[in-house]
């Protein structure tokens, strides 16, 4: 039997069981070569076969990964009794929203049909090329994968989804270094149907070692209160970051002072905001037709126009807060369950050109992409990859250790300005061991008054 012959057969025999009972399983195959300075110190090409059984019984779930189709009544049995120990409460989760479903990737160029010495030396060229620019440049981590997943998908509810997915990711990473400062810079493509991604990237390459360098001769900034102004790589990141998980439905539900924070309806931003979460933007990272609970993708509003309207769900959240599903429930690998999860996360464009945005500012920070950072609750503090002074309405001289801390909501409170150049870009998240999930991160420039800045 074929793989959703097997599925099909294993739920029927299950489904009066249990409340709930979905099984998931993907093939895939992967292909990954990475240098960390002059070494190649990674090539690999596996294919691979894994799945999950999850059940739900009276609010409890049991759950068994695998590895083979073989002895697959086993685990499902075994999730049953998982949940039958652990189920209390009485928990009716969503219905599904579609019944049969197949999705295939329509691939431009596809990468299997590049050999790897080809792929092995076009990123040995972009690793070399990063090396030469400079005796300054200290290291390099420059890595390809290419991958693709067919994941089959069936529920106790009627629900049959089997959908294709391709990813295409170059990244690329420079350390420069004189005497004891060390500067970094990073650079990431993404493709969800073609290798053309990752050619023709050296003029890209080597604007990302110039701003390690460039770096290296940036004076710390001097620590206080300034009007920033975030380049639409910050943007994406510091909404995603520092709001969008606090819109996920377990991140609320789960914290008694998030569900007073966080009432639909309320205002929690200037009126010029609006935050959305789509995953029917083509050909970005977060973007899928169904996500791993058989639920339609969509576009879900969070913040319109400094009203909070909506949050992330998976099925699980919907049914504890009544509210609808919104297509939100992600799982890494099939070794994981779902949970809420973020898509594409970005700031809607605004009215204002950049030029606009900066003109009457007489001393600012003008924050550049995010080395790094951390939140805690609706804490925040973003370090950024490059920054400059601006002076009278000009952008001015280069400025390193630019630390921008704060309280989310009082800063959404704080734009005074979001731009008209709406753009995305990749990235990868992380919440409870599930690491490195993709993601897209969007928005314009935005301008933030009175942003705490750290400095040395």
């Amino acid at each position: 039997m074929n793989i959703r012959d097997i599925l099909t057969s294993v739920i029927n025999k299950f489904k009066g069981q249990a409340d709930y009972v979905e099984i998931r399983a993907e093939k895939g195959e992967l292909f990954l070569l990475s240098f960390q300075g002059q070494m190649l110190d990674n090539l690999t090409s596996t294919t691979s076969l894994s799945g999950s059984v999850r059940v739900m019984s009276k609010g409890g779930w049991g759950f068994v990964s695998f590895n083979s189709l073989d002895n697959l009544e086993d685990k499902v049995s075994l999730a049953i009794r998982q949940s039958k120990l652990v189920g209390k409460s009485e928990l009716k989760i969503s219905e599904p929203q579609i019944k049969e479903a197949i999705v295939n990737v329509d691939v431009k160029k596809d990468p299997r049909g590049i050999s790897s010495k080809e792929k092995k030396e076009l990123f040995e060229h972009y690793n070399s090329l990063i090396l030469k620019q400079s005796n300054k440049i200290q290291s390099t981590q420059v890595s390809y994968r290419d991958e693709l997943k067919r994941v089959y998908y069936i529920n106790s509810f009627g629900s049959y989804v089997e959908q294709e997915r391709m990813d295409v990711v170059g990244r690329f990473n420079v350390v420069a270094k004189e005497d004891s400062n060390v500067k970094q810079a990073f650079e990431s493509v993404t493709s969800r149907d073609s290798y053309d991604v990752v050619l023709n990237l050296d003029k890209k390459i080597i604007e990302t070692a110039e701003r390690a360098l460039r770096q290296l001769s940036a004076k710390p900034v001097k620590a206080g209160n300034y009007t920033v102004v975030l380049d639409p790589k910050l943007t994406g990141v510091f909404i995603h970051e520092a709001f969008g998980h606090l819109s996920e439905g377990d991140n609320v539900y789960e914290n008694e002072r998030m569900r007073e924070i966080l009432v639909l309806g309320k205002e929690v931003a200037v009126p010029q905001l609006t935050v959305i979460d789509s995953a029917i933007i083509p050909n970005l990272p977060g973007s899928y037709v169904f996500d791993d609970e058989g639920i339609p993708a969509q576009k879900t509003v969070l913040i319109e126009k400094g009203i909070l309207r909506n949050r992330l769900h998976d099925r699980e959240t919907s049914a504890k807060m009544s509210e609808n599903p919104t297509g939100n429930g992600r799982a890494l690998t099939p070794g994981y369950s779902p949970i809420p999860r973020m898509t594409n996360t970005y700031v809607d464009k605004g009215d204002k050109s950049f030029n606009e945005m900066i003109a009457d500012i007489k001393e600012g920070i003008y924050a550049i992409r995010m080395l790094g950072g951390q939140t805690n609750g609706e804490l925040f503090t973003f370090s950024s990859g490059e920054a400059f002074m601006i002076r009278n309405g000009q952008i001015a001289e280069p400025v390193s250790d630019v630390t921008l801390s704060g309280n989310v909501f009082h800063t959404l409170k704080s734009i005074e300005a979001v731009g008209d150049d709406l753009t995305f870009s990749s990235g990868s998240c992380g919440k409870c061991g599930q690491n490195g999930l993709p993601v897209g991160v969007g928005g314009p420039h935005i301008r933030i008054k009175n942003v705490l800045v750290g400095g040395r």
